[in-house]
């Protein structure tokens, strides 16, 4: 089997420690490495494909060469961040030139009893694409890499009662700050947000005055960010950032949009215009339309008569 075909699932944080010819973690259930010039990951040791049990946090200072992540190569010359949550299929992180990252693995049961046990899960950038990685300014890099040092401090001296508290405590700060930075980037990146955000208007346009919902019925978040070529999380965060709703909501309102103009200019009945908008039953178009507008179509239709 080639290298490109491997799919090894590492279920410790030790044991791919251990595969990739690293030392043995001072915590067994959360560790962070620095790999520089001096102390670079050995490309033959990394598998093709791996899944992990554990959260991994990428952390990029520098990168003279291109970083390849699955089958493709990116670009991260001025650094950068990259989030997995646990199971998630991850290709291979190889560099053509020397690198300057921290690697942060950290399992989930190492936060059990601890509110960030739930908070990390609200977190969508664990989600997102590799291509959606969160690019930092210089001020930001010194903020990550402050809180880094605290936890690089704590796992390098005796672990004791309090380890486990300081570090969560600087793994939930970590998360805060990544939190703001993802929300100033669409806002700084807002050219690339807003073509994203027409193109997204295009396409729900397309659909619903196509035949589309007839062969597939309402359009979906995931259906959305496919024609997008990005995650659903990172969709709905960009759209929550620039105009205050979601991806789902922003369908949804979409929708009662075409549903008003059909309901005001058509003589078509509200079942057909139900069926035409790509709901199975009139029912929960009748629903959706008066959460949404507080009337019911046929008293919003009333309206014009």
């Amino acid at each position: 089997m080639g290298k490109e075909e491997q799919l090894i699932r590492f279920r410790s944080i030790t044991e791919i420690h251990k595969a990739f010819g690293m030392p043995k973690p001072k915590h067994p259930l959360v560790s962070l490495t620095h790999f520089d010039k001096d102390h670079q990951l050995n490309p033959d040791k990394v598998p093709g494909y791996d899944v992990l049990s554990f959260y991994k946090i990428t952390f990029i200072l520098e990168s003279t060469g291109r970083l390849k992540y699955g089958q493709h190569y990116y670009d991260f010359e001025d650094g950068g961040m990259l989030f997995l949550a646990p199971n998630q299929l991850v290709g291979s992180s190889e560099n053509s030139g020397d690198t300057d990252c921290y690697i942060l693995l950290l399992h989930p049961d190492f936060l059990y009893g601890y509110p960030l046990a739930t908070r990390i899960k609200q977190y969508k950038y664990f989600s997102y694409s590799v291509n959606e990685a969160l690019h930092l300014s210089n001020e930001e890099k010194d903020t990550i890499l402050s809180v880094y040092a605290i936890i690089e401090r704590e796992l390098k001296n005796r672990i004791d009662e309090f380890s486990q508290e300081v570090i969560i405590a600087q793994i939930a700060l970590l998360l805060s700050y990544v939190n703001r930075f993802y929300k100033r980037q669409f806002i700084t990146r807002k050219a690339a947000s807003s073509d994203i955000l027409q193109r997204t208007e295009a396409i729900l346009d397309d659909y619903f005055n196509g035949e589309q919902t007839l062969r597939h019925g309402i359009p979906t978040v995931e259906f959305l960010s496919s024609q997008l070529n990005v995650s659903p999380g990172y969709l709905s965060d960009m759209l929550r950032s620039l105009i205050g709703k979601g991806a789902k909501r922003y369908i949804q309102e979409k929708l009662i949009e075409k549903a008003k103009e059909r309901l005001s200019t058509t003589q078509l009945t509200v079942s057909e215009i139900a069926y035409g908008l790509g709901f199975e039953h009139s029912q929960s178009f009748n629903k959706l339309f008066k959460t949404k507008t507080l009337q019911t179509p046929m008293e919003f239709r009333a309206t014009f008569n």
